[in-house]
């Protein structure tokens, strides 16, 4: 490893619809002949980026044993490619969204959003998790509605969804900006800001490294996780949909998540 510092019925309709319109969309279709792995893992191992500290991607804290949703879902890709797994642990989620951009990887498991979509193709989501935020112990806070006020300030990490949508959404509260989770952890508990925003895996991670904090109870937005991969390697998008497909409704994503202790998830 590099370091580098069952569906509900309706959603399985709706991904097994998005695999289809995947298939007849322009220079989507793999043909028969063609090897998925030739597309995906060109160098012939998976290079699979992940980053630390947030069970959706890779939790290190057994360096023999990693657990994590995007971590497990790369080697069963790797597994189906017949291909050498590569994990690759960046620092932060920034990271690996621009080695993903770059072609430095191969893989990425992260958020699907619009403007990502610009630098990366997604395959269907396989994991749905509400946005919410983190309170620092002693919060009188007690609703949404009330972070949105003059004076309050709302850490969030630097270039995450959290950072894009709420600088834009929110217009009263301050923005502080974070380099990593860790970072944020320490932000609450000096004080710094009345809240930390992020998906509730993350959330329930850091509370447990500072007692008394306390995850709000309902959420202002969802993260949609999906496999990423570089431009130009479209011609694998029906193959990894059918592959989200069958890991979904085998339940490796399910054990997955039981193994990483992943919390805020939505049925997946």
């Amino acid at each position: 490893m590099m370091f580098h510092s069952s569906l509900h019925p309706m959603r399985r309709q709706a991904v097994a619809l998005v695999v289809a319109a995947l298939a007849v969309s322009s220079g989507a279709a793999l043909a028969a002949d063609v090897d998925p792995a030739k597309i995906l893992a060109p160098g012939g191992r998976l290079r699979a980026a992940l980053y630390p500290g947030t069970p959706t991607s890779i939790l290190t804290d057994n360096p023999s044993e990693p657990r994590g949703v995007g971590y497990e879902i790369g080697r069963e890709l790797a597994r189906r490619l017949q291909v050498a797994y590569e994990p690759v642990v960046f620092a932060k989620n920034a990271e690996v969204l621009e080695a993903v951009k770059t072609g430095a990887v191969d893989v990425a498991f992260t958020n699907a959003t619009a403007a990502r979509a610009r630098d990366m193709d997604f395959a269907p989501p396989y994991l749905i998790i509400e946005l919410g935020y983190l309170l620092p112990p002693g919060s009188a806070i007690k609703d949404l509605g009330e972070l949105d006020a003059v004076g309050r300030r709302i850490g969030v990490t630097t270039g995450s969804t959290s950072d894009a949508t709420l600088s834009r959404d929110l217009k009263h509260a301050e923005i502080v900006r974070a380099m990593t989770l860790k970072d944020g952890v320490t932000l609450l508990a000096s004080r710094q800001v009345d809240a930390f925003a992020t998906n509730k895996a993350s959330l329930f991670e850091m509370a447990d490294q500072l007692p008394g904090a306390r995850v709000l109870d309902g959420h202002w937005g969802l993260e949609r996780h999906a496999i990423a991969i570089p431009k130009g390697r479209d011609a694998a998008l029906v193959f990894l949909g059918n592959f989200t497909v069958e890991i979904q409704t085998s339940g490796l994503v399910k054990a997955a998540i039981a193994r990483a202790g992943l919390k805020g998830v939505l049925e997946p």
